[in-house]
């Protein structure tokens, strides 16, 4: 293995990662699927120490029997989970061991330039999540996403003609939109997990508000929350969306104008004050927000309930 002082390094293309790993070199120099498996076992001993990739890896695990090491922490994943990473992404250090099994997708973005799917694939927020938020599939799932990755595998491996990059790309926006319908499955089944950081999400946020914490940190952002959640600022987002409605910005937005009311309808302090207290710079940016979410200004509102 790499030694930890060896300088982190990043891979342009994909045939550099396939060199890297010890790979025969891609069949297309702008898309790669390598099936590890008992006849082509991952290779450890290659697996170099990396900071970031400029095309996009999708991993699926089909067998794992042990522990998978993203970055410094390592998390347990059974068969038929799913990981994205996006191209200039930190990802550091990853290590499987030779009995972990699966599939490992290289896109490379110029691949997909002229198609649909170039600008569609950033929309996908997965592609933001953490290694701890991966897709878990269920059986059935996880022959759905099989037979795509079978297909795809099929055709690199096949003469490739006029009509191959049509096909590959075809079977990939097919698979990313079944992993969005998955994804949404798996917010609603770990519903009880997610409600518990929604518990969280709120206990942080009133405590940040409550102490005053914004006087000297300013207005609590989405970074702040997932922070101190320990979750990407994506899957806050998406699961407090599937929760509430709402994204994670939004919920911040609510808490805020509820706060407000509080201190328009039971202090005496002025509208600047009460925005320099809940963080804003400017007073005027507290009143756009205020008025924007409930139509009238802070002391429109105040008269109004006075």
């Amino acid at each position: 293995m790499k030694n930890k002082g060896e300088k982190l390094i990043r891979f342009i293309s994909i045939s550099e990662s396939h060199q890297a790993f010890g790979l025969p070199a891609p069949q297309h120099p702008l898309i790669s699927l390598v099936h590890f498996n008992e006849k082509n076992p991952f290779n450890t001993d290659m697996a170099p120490i990396y900071d970031v990739l400029s095309f996009y890896k999708i991993t699926f695990i089909t067998k794992n029997s042990g522990r998978l090491k993203y970055g410094q922490d390592y998390y347990d994943y059974n068969e038929g989970s799913m990981l994205f990473l996006a191209p200039n992404q930190l990802v550091g250090t990853v290590e499987y061991n030779r009995e972990t099994h699966g599939y490992i997708l290289l896109i490379h973005p110029d691949f997909l330039l002229g198609h649909p799917l170039a600008k569609k694939i950033r929309q996908y927020g997965y592609f933001s999540y953490s290694s701890n938020e991966a897709l878990h599939i269920s059986d059935a799932e996880r022959a759905i996403i099989l037979s795509v990755y079978r297909i795809m595998e099929q055709e690199l491996n096949s003469r490739v003609d006029e009509f191959s990059q049509e096909v590959i790309i075809a079977q990939i926006e097919l698979m990313l939109s079944y992993v969005n319908r998955f994804y949404k499955r798996q917010f609603i089944t770990r519903k009880a997990v997610n409600n518990d950081i929604l518990q969280k999400t709120e206990t942080i946020l009133d405590d940040y508000l409550n102490s005053h914490e914004s006087l000297h940190l300013g207005v609590p952002t989405v970074q702040y929350l997932s922070d101190q959640l320990n979750i990407s600022t994506g899957y806050l987002s998406d699961m407090l969306r599937s929760l509430i409605g709402k994204n994670a910005q939004q919920y911040i937005h609510e808490k805020l104008i509820e706060k407000a009311k509080e201190r328009l309808t039971t202090t005496e302090l002025t509208i600047s004050e009460i925005a320099y207290e809940l963080g804003f710079e400017h007073p005027q940016s507290f009143s756009k927000l205020f008025k924007a979410k409930t139509s009238l200004s802070p002391l429109e509102f105040r008269q109004s309930f006075n």
